[in-house]
């Protein structure tokens, strides 16, 4: 999955924006004439109409992951979520118009904006797959020696063409013989001939290895050609965190954190920010008590015990709160001592595994949230016990204590629940992403992928 925000992606809902809504003309003018087309559209509420019905068709793109540009890539899937995604708008415009018909379009213009639309997203689609795939576009690509950031990474991971990036191939500071890293990626010379490389193969961005900045590099020459405005040159982290979304630790220098790392948060800023992320709780919570008392009378019924179950983790700046959810698992689930939580677990009750799918069990976070102790997005916290074994095994662990914990986050929407020091390891990255780049536009890409998440089931345990 790649949620991440781009400029191709901002284009193709520009495009599906002005393609939705010229369907619906269309449809009105085919359904009703030029002139009584022309005239329904000068009403004064069929623009509303055709507004409500724009935005429920952006959700339901969005929903079925068609701003993903690896499912653009794939022509079969492509066709096919996009039937789901209109039969879906319709079947929840349909309910929408049956309890408030005056935000109906029309039965007639409906049915026939319906294929008309579909015609238009397709073929946008299919424009940006040939786009996407034709040789001559994008950046062309070479990467400069090793270093841990560019050896475990393999071709499908660098060569990101729906981010328009084409790896060429590589260049490395000796003559390989035998064994060399980069399989997977063409040979192109040495060091000393990279800008022979460069010439030959048209690149226009040079990714370098953080082990060979430091050693043997033609800094005249690439100094020569970056102030020509030919040639973008960046380290293999920074490129690698913009196509993966995450932080890479082998390659991690502090250095590069310090001078990358997002402008300051003004105090002003963040007093608005506290406000409003608990009054947005204090909502939550009161639309969700309907769920909420479902939940606790299921919890009741199932099993003898406490409804909720509260928990010690780590918050901002490593200070401790308590984490309140609705309980998931048998009483003596721990009477051991903590552990992870593992897949199909069977510690957890049937009204567990159902809640926890469901993400009903975190309701009573709201209330984490409106004390202070929690945010919406932010990383997820740890129990101590956890994270003093974490932090000794995984560099940079304490990092994620910088910045108030989760309901949700970057790391939850992008891989699966940590329930191993290695796995923990791989969430800390995309932990670290997050901090690096926060802001108000990657958090509502992360609830965006949440509610995806609830509403298809995906990453409970």
């Amino acid at each position: 999955m790649n949620t991440r925000i781009n400029a191709r992606a901002v284009v193709l809902l520009f495009a599906d924006i002005v393609f939705v809504a010229l369907g619906f003309i269309l449809a009105a003018i085919g359904r009703l004439g030029m002139v009584e087309g022309l005239a329904w559209l000068g009403h004064e509420f069929a623009p509303i109409k055709i507004l409500f019905a724009l935005v429920a068709s952006i959700s339901t793109l969005y929903l079925f992951d068609l701003y993903d540009f690896s499912v653009i890539s794939s022509r079969q899937e492509l066709i096919v979520r996009l039937i789901q995604s209109l039969g879906t708008t319709w079947l929840f415009l349909a309910v929408i118009y049956f309890f408030f018909p005056q935000f109906m379009v029309g039965r007639g213009i409906a049915a026939l904006s319906a294929p008309i639309i579909l015609l238009f997203l397709l073929g946008s689609r299919m424009a940006i797959h040939y786009y996407l795939g034709h040789p001559e576009i994008g950046e062309r690509v070479v990467l400069v020696g090793s270093g841990p950031a560019i050896d475990e990474m393999n071709y499908a991971t660098l060569n990101r063409r729906d981010l328009g990036y084409r790896i060429v191939g590589f260049v490395s500071g000796e003559k390989l013989n035998g064994n060399r890293p980069l399989s997977s990626l063409e040979y192109l010379g040495q060091l000393s001939e990279l800008e022979r490389v460069i010439g030959e193969e048209r690149v226009s961005r040079v990714v370098v290895g953080v082990s060979d900045r430091r050693g043997k590099f033609p800094l005249d020459m690439l100094l020569k050609l970056r102030l020509s405005g030919g040639l973008a040159i960046e380290e293999s982290t920074t490129y690698l965190e913009r196509v993966t979304g995450k932080v890479h630790l082998d390659s991690l220098l502090p250095s590069w954190l310090i001078f990358s790392a997002r402008p300051r948060e003004t105090r002003i800023m963040q007093v608005f920010r506290d406000f409003s992320q608990r009054i947005l709780a204090f909502v939550g919570l009161i639309t969700s008590f309907p769920f909420a008392l479902l939940t606790a009378l299921a919890i009741k019924l199932e099993s003898r015990g406490p409804i909720f179950y509260k928990q010690t983790r780590v918050g901002k700046n490593g200070k401790h709160f308590t984490l309140v959810k609705f309980r998931s698992m048998r009483v003596d689930a721990e009477r051991d001592g903590a552990v992870w939580a593992s897949v199909s677990d069977d510690r957890t009750t049937r009204v567990g595994r159902v809640i926890r799918k469901l993400r009903l069990d975190e309701i009573p976070q709201f209330w984490n949230i409106i004390k202070g102790d929690m945010s919406f997005v932010g990383p997820r916290p740890e129990r101590p016990e956890f994270v003093a074994k974490l932090a000794e095994s995984i560099p940079y662990y304490e990092y994620r204590h910088l910045v108030t914990p989760g309901l949700t986050g970057w790391a939850q929407v992008n891989y699966p629940y940590g329930a191993s020091i290695e796995e923990s390891r791989n969430k800390l990255e995309y932990d670290l992403y997050y901090i690096k780049n926060q802001s108000i536009s990657l958090d509502l890409v992360i609830l965006f992928e949440t509610v995806k998440t609830i509403l298809f089931g995906r990453g409970g345990r």
